[in-house]
């Protein structure tokens, strides 16, 4: 091999090696950003320390030190990653009034005790009346369930709520989110590094669905779910026993992998069996689009009719407080 070929052979080493470490690097510097033990100074000086070392290491191997530079290398990682798996999720922190309380609750046979139900009375994103009650539903009287989508930015990313109806014209909404410290507000990428702590939390509509499109200015839709009533009510106990378990053993929110979307999925994995994964179940914004592919909703109408028809956030703007809001913001959807 001529020398030519050879300090070829060695650049092209050089830089595969470079861009395998900076994936790990820039992880650790994004860690250590969003939750090293400090303030966001003391953060900030953490990750930038982080990134220093990191270029210490890869000058090392660009000058031939090739066993020093990835041994240093996988030594400081793997103290960060020591570090982030000793990181465990609590329920004990100081929390934002709208998820201070966790949901959680007791089923009797066919009564369903919820306690925390959330009930506030938003007049603008700060300024509310704190309600949290306990409230008593009889599973032989529930009969639907409708899927609520709130989008705020982007067509991809969406929230999604599950809102399931009585015989009287109750509804209770089932919220997964994420449960922030007084301090925080949401992000995306924290919502990959452990920056938030899972919460289900129990609504009345009028508090859940009102805050996103009155409050918020958010467009919401509503679809009513093709299920069988034996189904509907195994998804309502499913999330029963889902928020006991974040009571008892508290879990990390995760963007992707842990959120509004992928509970409920395999929570409905559960309850029906086999349903095939795809990757709109990871884009939450187009859960519509799966749940009509897979025959969860009506097929009598395009989804695109079932989109307009089921856009609430005029109506729910005109029902405002009313004791009807549910019934209000449902006015043109159609049946199942």
């Amino acid at each position: 091999m001529t020398v030519g070929a050879t300090a070829l052979l060695r650049v092209a080493a050089e830089l595969i090696a470079t861009l395998l470490l900076a994936i790990p690097a820039i992880w650790g510097a994004l860690a250590l950003k969003y939750q090293a033990p400090s303030g966001p100074r003391l953060r900030t000086f953490s990750a930038a320390l982080w990134s220093a070392v990191c270029v210490v290491w890869t000058v090392a191997l660009w000058r031939g030190r090739f066993a020093f530079g990835l041994a240093g290398f996988g030594l400081t990682f793997g103290a960060i990653l020591v570090w982030w798996r000793r990181l465990i999720p609590s329920n004990d922190r100081i929390w934002a009034d709208d998820v201070a309380q966790m949901t959680n609750g007791t089923i009797d046979g066919n009564r369903v005790t919820l306690r925390n139900v959330r009930n506030f009375a938003w007049r603008t994103q700060n300024e509310y009346i704190a309600r949290w009650e306990t409230r008593c539903y009889d599973l032989e009287r529930l009969v639907s369930v409708d899927m609520i989508m709130s989008y705020w930015s982007r067509r991809t990313i969406a929230h999604m709520l599950v809102s399931f109806g009585f015989e009287d014209g109750e509804y209770v909404a089932f919220s997964v989110e994420i449960r922030r410290e007084r301090h925080e507000s949401y992000s995306e990428i924290g919502g990959f590094f452990k920056e938030f702590e899972l919460s289900i939390v129990a609504a009345d509509e009028r508090d859940v669905v009102r805050v996103r499109t009155n409050v918020r200015g958010e467009d919401a839709y509503l679809y009513r779910l093709r299920m069988a009533v034996p189904d509907i009510r195994s998804l309502f106990v499913a999330y029963v026993d889902e928020a006991n378990t974040l009571v008892r053993a508290p879990r990390f929110y995760h963007t992707i992998t842990v959120n509004c979307t992928t509970l409920v999925y395999q929570m409905m994995k559960r309850i029906v069996g086999h349903l095939p994964f795809d990757y709109r179940v990871l884009l939450s914004g187009y859960m519509p689009e799966y749940v009509y592919r897979v025959g969860g909703l009506d097929r009598s109408f395009t989804l695109e009719e079932l989109r307009a028809l089921g856009y609430i956030s005029e109506r729910a703007k005109k029902a405002d407080t009313s004791e009807t809001f549910s019934a209000d913001i449902r006015r043109g959807v159609p049946p199942i």
